[in-house]
Formats: C-alpha cells, sequence, structure tokens
C-alpha cells in the first residue's frame, strides 16, 4: 500500500517497519532522492521532531540519577528563565506584562507547559524572529548562536501563558538540550551518546550526518529542501537542536523506540511518565488541530486515547507505539505538511 506512493512519484522513498516482541517486518523501497540511487536500510533521514522523545528520555535518565528534580524550578539550572513575565493577555502587546505567578519547573519543560511556543501572537513571533530565537519550524537554516547566547536572548521574551496554563509546541525541547548540557556538565550530543546512543547500539544518529553518501535529501512536496550534497548536516552545529536537529536510521530509531517498551535503560517510573497524558481538558484546549481530539501529550510525545503513543518528524517520518507493543516506524524525505491527504491517513494507522 505504502509503497505505491513511491511508483506513483509521491515520494523518492520509504523505509517502513513494523514489529512487536522479537518479529520485525521492514520494507526499504525507492531513492535517496528523485535522481539519487537506491534507497538502503542504513540510509540517514532527518528526523526532525523524533529528536524530541530523545530529548526527554535523556532528561528522565537525570531524573533517574538524581541529578534532577521534576518539579524544581528550570532557573536552577537555566538562570535565563528566572523570574519570568507573561503577556497581560496571550494575544497582547508585548510590553504589556504581568510577573508569572509561578516558577516555571522542569516537568513544565517536557509537557510544554511553560508558557513559550508556536504562537499566534504576531508580537511575540516577530520577537523571536528578530531575537534569533525561532523555534517552530524545519531546522534550516540553523542558528549560528552558541546555546548560552540563545539562551540570553530567550530569556528578554515575556511568556505568551502563565506557568502551567497552557500546552505550546516545541520550545521546551530547545531548553532541555542546553538544560541536560548544563546539568551533565558535557556538550548535549556527547551525552546523548554516552547515555544513550552507544548503549543502544544506534551508532548513526547525531547532529552530523554519519557517512555523506549515505544522507537522503529533503524535500518540501516536489522542492529540493537539503541536498545530500551540500546539507547543513554535514557540519557540526554551533547549537544543538534537541527540538529536531537529529540524523538517524530506522534502526537506530527502532532501538529506542525499544527501549521504551523494554525498560532498559531507563525506569519503569521514568518512562511511565513519559508514555502518560500530563494534559488537562483546559490545558489542551486551542491545540486541538495540533494533537487532535484524542490526543494529549506525555514527555516528548503525544499519547492517544487508546494507550497508543509516538509522534511525527515535520521533514517526512512518522513513529506510533500501540497498546499491545507494535511498533511502526515510517521513513520518508517528504516534508508532511506537503503529503496528499490519503498518505497522511494511510501511514497514520499503526501497525500497516
Amino acid at each position: 500500500m505504502l509503497n505505491t506512493y513511491v511508483d506513483n512519484g509521491v515520494v523518492p522513498g520509504l523505509i517502513s517497519l513494523v514489529s512487536r516482541g522479537d518479529e520485525t517486518h521492514l520494507q526499504v523501497h525507492g531513492r535517496t532522492a528523485y535522481d539519487g540511487p537506491d534507497l538502503e536500510r542504513d540510509s540517514l533521514f532527518r528526523v526532525s521532531s523524533f529528536t524530541k522523545p530523545i530529548t526527554a528520555a535523556a532528561t528522565m535518565l537525570l531524573v533517574d540519577d538524581l541529578q534532577l528534580s521534576l518539579d524544581a524550578p528550570a532557573a536552577d539550572v537555566l538562570p535565563e528563565l528566572a523570574n519570568p513575565v507573561v503577556l497581560r493577555e496571550p494575544d497582547g502587546p508585548v510590553d504589556d506584562t504581568v510577573p508569572a505567578e509561578r516558577a516555571i519547573t522542569v516537568r513544565d519543560l517536557l509537557t510544554f507547559r511553560l508558557g513559550l511556543g508556536e504562537s499566534g501572537n504576531p508580537g511575540l513571533r516577530q520577537a523571536e524572529e528578530e531575537l534569533g530565537v525561532r523555534t517552530f519550524g524545519p531546522p534550516i537554516p540553523r542558528t549560528d548562536l552558541e546555546p548560552d547566547e540563545w539562551m540570553r536572548r530567550l530569556g528578554t521574551l515575556p511568556l505568551q501563558y502563565q506557568p502551567g496554563e497552557h500546552w505550546l509546541y516545541a520550545t521546551g525541547s530547545h531548553l532541555l538540550g542546553v538544560l541536560i548540557s548544563r546539568v551533565s556538565g558535557q556538550p548535549l550530543e556527547e551525552f546523548l551518546r554516552e547515555r544513550l546512543f552507544e548503549p543502544l547500539g544506534m551508532r548513526d544518529t547525531g547532529f552530523t550526518a554519519a557517512d555523506p553518501a549515505r544522507l537522503t535529501t529533503a524535500y518540501v512536496g516536489d522542492d529540493v529542501l537539503d541536498t545530500a550534497a551540500e546539507s547543513q548536516w554535514l557540519t557540526p552545529p554551533s547549537f544543538p537542536d534537541a527540538a529536531g536537529g537529529l540524523i538517524s536510521t530506522v534502526d537506530d530509531f527502532h532501538a529506542f523506540t525499544r527501549m521504551l517498551e523494554s525498560g532498559d535503560l531507563l525506569s519503569r517510573e521514568a518512562v511511565a511518565e513519559m508514555t502518560t497524558d500530563q494534559l488537562t481538558p483546559v490545558q489542551r484546549a486551542g491545540s486541538l488541530d495540533f494533537l487532535g481530539p484524542d490526543t494529549g501529550w506525555g514527555y516528548g510525545v503525544s499519547v492517544g486515547d487508546d494507550g497508543r503513543y509516538g509522534w511525527a518528524g515535520g521533514l517526512g517520518t512518522l513513529w506510533s507505539t500501540t497498546a499491545d507493543g507494535t511498533i511502526s516506524i515510517l521513513l520518508t524525505q517528504r516534508a508532511l505538511w506537503t503529503w496528499p491527504e490519503e498518505l497522511f491517513a494511510e501511514a497514520s494507522a499503526p501497525a500497516w
């Protein structure tokens, strides 16, 4: 069914994987680009928002290590978030603010309830653009800012909502990347490699393409977004994007999803926290177009009313794990927002 979209030229290629327990079914079909070589099982994809659950899991490793407390103020590690101010009205001017009613916590960052994120407030979006700290959309082009300067600038912004009041996408993951680095005393990628990637055998996952020859080309519709030959992922970033910056393979990401099911590396309590809906109906209100009416949010993952959890990568990837442990992963090179509606509907069904 999915391969027909390759045969019809909708996507240049795809890799689909379904597993449960020790049984795995995998298909590799198409090319790395419309005019490229054949896609291979170990081809490299820009997995974009698949980065978010990896970042959340890394945060929970520090919680398991007792180096972080979920309900501690994030400003203990990120002083740039101390004493935040909040827009008097969510759609009001950026200079009309009130003090925050409470501190932003680590849990707020994980659940995207810190009060800052993808915003419909034009003034706030303009301020983010001017400061160079816009956090929504494809991670192209990268920022040239180093993490400390990025944090300093972001800390000058008002929050759109009071901490804990409302779910807003994405910015929490960027902040967690800086927090992980500061708590661990290591660059973010070094910590991820030491504590997650190497133990799980994720040898090809990182913020830089491990092998440029295996990198796919990314498209928005039929237009090239990022070519393999000139990709920004061929050089290390100044600011490791903990929300959408990782490159990975189907086997690497499968290893990560299996870890969440097996309880290896992370405690069972940590995985349960990650994969449990953390939102109230009020916090979810206004985000239904993004999350859907039957979907909430855990830590870095969406959580369905049917027990399914997972997420999508905007540059063309989907993942879900169902209540019975069936894992479905689909990797393509075409941005999700340009998929035909029927492809999105069919690919969103777990265990094709």
